[in-house]
């Protein structure tokens, strides 16, 4: 019984750490608990969010993604391309317009087969997923840059900037897509076949493997969906921007990192759910917030977040191996 206290309290620990800060910041600031500034903090995070459901679904397997920042940044930059230009077909003397939409689905698309190609790399040759995926970030800088020429994509009106800057029901669109996108991936996570081999590979690849479970097709998918959602970040990004920077994203794949670590998801692999994805991005994006209105200087707000992080990967080791020594 006092177990399952425990095993219960750790996993409420990224909700009490949320409300304690909420509670602190609304004290410290009569600025914190506006409408204006919650749905402010909801768009703030609305990207890394995106970015950490994909990482979720990757660090469950055990895995890793240095690269979805660089993804992010290809997948827009390859979307306002072809939106602004068009695809030119010189062998067959064509050039191809697009419309937004079907430059979203472009976008999206680069970002699922750099997911997929990592994926690749990590299950056919065997390459460890910190390297595959960091091989993976200078590819997709180099290509982010060989896209643009090293200059911003602008102009792209405003039917596609409506998915970044545009508003629902008052509440901003990138918000709402994020949270489609959670209520997505935790039913796959959850309710499907492949979330449930994804729980297995990540908690025991071995035994997965015995079990009939197709190791290496779940970890292309993992990598993949990672990519894919990494293209979604980036379109959102283009988009809130009105415009498409070669350097978009950069050391984002850190903020997502962060967000799966603090929500409680294991970085052994197996543990963890979306909703603590959600948590740890509420977490960043309040603490962000926060030292912001209470004029912290911004690199004291990098210092804080890495202290945050060592102590949640801090506690989630004592966790494990409190549960070793039961």
């Amino acid at each position: 019984m006092k177990t399952n206290a425990k095993e219960l309290l750790k996993r409420l620990q990224p909700l009490i750490a949320l409300i304690v800060l909420v509670v602190a910041l609304a004290l410290l600031s009569n600025r914190f608990l506006t409408f204006a500034n919650e749905r402010n903090i909801l768009l703030q995070i609305s990207v890394n969010l995106c970015l950490s459901i994909g990482m979720t679904l990757v660090i469950l397997t055990g895995g890793i993604d240095l690269s979805v920042g660089a993804m992010l940044a290809l997948a827009g930059a390859v979307a306002a391309g072809l939106l602004k230009d068009g695809l030119t077909l010189k062998a067959l003397g064509v050039v191809l317009q697009f419309t937004p939409f079907g430059a979203m689905v472009a976008g999206i698309a680069v970002g699922f087969a750099l997911g997929l190609f990592n994926g690749i790399a990590i299950t056919r040759f065997k390459l460890p997923p910190f390297v595959a995926t960091l091989g993976m970030l200078s590819i997709g800088r180099g290509l982010t840059m060989l896209w643009t020429g090293g200059f911003p994509i602008t102009d792209l009106g405003a039917r596609f900037g409506f998915i970044g800057a545009g508003f629902w029901l008052g509440v901003p669109m990138a918000v709402w897509i994020s949270a489609a996108l959670v209520a997505i991936f935790y039913v796959v996570s959850r309710r499907t076949t492949l979330g449930r081999y994804i729980y297995a590979v990540g908690g025991n690849e071995r035994a997965a493997a015995y079990s009939g479970v197709d190791v290496d097709r779940v970890k292309l998918w993992v990598y993949a969906l990672c990519g894919a959602l990494a293209g979604v970040a980036g379109l959102i990004v283009t988009a809130r921007l009105d415009a498409a920077d070669p350097k978009a994203g950069l050391g984002y794949e850190l903020d997502s990192i962060a967000a799966v670590v603090i929500g409680g998801i294991s970085l052994s692999g197996g543990r963890g759910s979306i909703f603590g994805a959600v948590l740890g991005c509420l977490i960043i994006g309040v603490l962000n917030n926060g030292l912001f209105l209470l004029d912290v200087s911004p690199f004291w707000q990098q210092v804080v977040k890495g202290f945050v992080i060592i102590a949640a990967v801090a506690l989630d080791k004592m966790g494990a191996r409190g549960r070793t020594s039961h």
